[in-house]
Order: C-alpha cells, then structure tokens, then sequence
C-alpha cells in the first residue's frame, strides 16, 4: 500500500544524461521530504540530493552540484532527479526515499532518517 519505485536508470556514456524518477503510491508525497541516495559497490549509501516541503529547501552533494537537479510534480506523485555531465563515478545504484514533513538540514544526507525506501535503479556509466 506505501510503496516508492524508482526508474530511469539506464547506462549511458560520460556525459550524458539520465532522468531518474521516484513514484508514489499509497501515500501523498507532496508532504513528504524526499531524498536521492546512490551506492556504488564497496561503498556506503551516499546522500545525493534532497528536495523538502513547504520550506522550499533543496540540497545536494557537492559533487554533484551544477550536473544534478532534483524536483517534484506534485501532480503526479513523482520526483523526479535529472542527471546531466554523467561521470564514471556516478556510477552506482540510486534510491529515493521519504519521510514525512520538512526537511532537516542537518540530517537530510542519513539514511536512517527515512521511512520509505525504494528497489532502486542501476545507472552505470561507461564508455
């Protein structure tokens, strides 16, 4: 009934771009903080960006900053994270989560502080 998919994923070249979406069912993600999270092999769960409520707030990794912009559409319980300047390292699979309410800033980047996670999706860039 709650329940998060994440699509999009794909594997392109570097430079390219990918358009990852996070889908809602069961639940009105207009009122959620959502987050994008990304694990590449042997690594740990990377905070990529986060997109609050009615706050506004929206933040990313520093490594992604100027290639990667997160959005929603309310409308159609999505987020929504497009990617662009693929690099190598972005390498990894993406998640989206939620919790519900406005973002904490100090926290956004911990997984642990999100209910509903998805299966996520494989982006792999290469040459």
């Amino acid at each position: 009934q709650v329940q998060l998919v994440e699509s999009g994923g794909g594997l392109v070249q570097p430079g390219g771009s990918l358009r990852l979406s996070c889908a809602a069912s069961g639940f009105t993600l207009g009122s959620y903080t959502v987050g994008w999270f990304r694990q590449a092999p042997g690594k740990e769960r990377e905070g990529v960006s986060c997109i609050s409520t009615s706050d506004g707030f929206i933040d990313y990794t520093w490594s992604v900053k100027g290639r990667f912009t997160i959005s929603r559409d309310n409308a159609k319980n999505t987020v929504y994270l497009h990617m662009n300047s693929l690099k190598p390292e972005d390498t990894a699979v993406y998640y989206c989560a939620a919790y519900w309410g406005v973002a904490v800033r100090a926290k956004w980047g911990v997984p642990n502080e999100y209910d509903y996670w998805g299966q996520g999706t494989q982006v792999t860039v290469s040459s």
